[in-house]
């Protein structure tokens, strides 16, 4: 059964500038909250249990927007009569008491973060989302988790994507293909067009095996001197262990960018 999830945060967030140069990107507001509690919320939603927050020990914001419980005790005692505070305290409580944090002090990749949760993992899956990317309207972690039980392999979000666009995305080859569903057999980083074996994108939701550490262990720096998570899902699916890409039923919004952060709001708006 999958109840953890990592999130990774240590990223820069240069797409987002000048904005995430004073605010962490996934602490930027949409419609009242930070885009990082919508993950929270789908993720408690699906079943989730425990998060590990993978953030930079010079970023403290991040663990005091959940962790500031003498600010919130101070401003109640004054505004007594004030539900909406008391109701905003008790939803930070509820999220403490599932957050654990571990440090990447450096971005090293994805493949890295999850690295470094290691001695929390337990289970034999677990579920890893990417804060950029928010899925709105319908449950993307449950359909999933759903997904995962029927094979019991590991899956990947994807959605379809603009042939013309494939080179920007992660594209999955696949077989087998049903309504909502496919198995994967081929991952390509970037490809071009001529290149691409489908116009199926992964969006950052991964239901992963805890085996990919030995993987990411002995695994060679990839672009930009990280350590890639699409390099050791391709190692996996090369040794035909069994993925399955998600073909999700929900709006996706890609908040990584000034303009899709710009567009976030009015999008929630329209399903929330």
């Amino acid at each position: 059964m999958v109840t953890q999830a990592i999130i990774p945060l240590a990223g820069l967030g240069t797409r987002l500038l000048p904005l995430s140069s004073v605010i962490p990107k996934e602490l930027l507001p949409i419609n009242g909250k930070p885009n990082l509690e919508y993950i929270l919320e789908e993720c408690i939603q699906a079943g989730i249990k425990q998060f590990i927050f993978v953030v930079p020990k010079n970023r403290p914001i991040i663990k005091k927007y959940f962790f500031n419980d003498n600010f919130y005790k101070k401003i109640i005692k004054k505004k007594k009569n004030d539900k909406r505070l008391k109701e905003v305290f008790k939803r930070i409580k509820k999220y403490q008491r599932m957050i654990k944090f571990v440090y990447q002090n450096k971005p090293e990749g994805t493949g890295q973060a999850v690295l470094k949760c290691k001695k929390y993992l337990k289970g034999t899956h677990f579920l890893m989302l990417l804060a950029d990317d928010l899925i709105v309207k319908k449950n993307c972690s449950k359909e999933m988790i759903a997904l995962h039980k029927k094979t019991k392999g590991s899956i990947i979000a994807t959605k379809r994507v603009e042939k013309k666009t494939v080179s920007r995305w992660g594209i999955l080859g696949f077989k087998n293909r049903s309504k909502n569903s496919f198995l994967i057999n081929e991952v390509i980083e970037k490809p071009k067009l001529r290149e691409a074996p489908s116009n199926y994108a992964i969006i950052g939701r991964y239901i992963l095996p805890k085996k990919i550490l030995s993987v990411l262990k002995n695994q060679r720096k990839g672009k930009g001197g990280e350590i890639h998570i699409t390099d050791a899902i391709k190692t996996l699916v090369k040794r035909n262990e069994k993925f399955y890409g998600n073909i999700f039923r929900g709006k996706y919004i890609d908040c990584g960018t000034l303009q899709g952060f710009i567009n976030s709001g009015l999008t929630i708006s329209k399903y929330l």
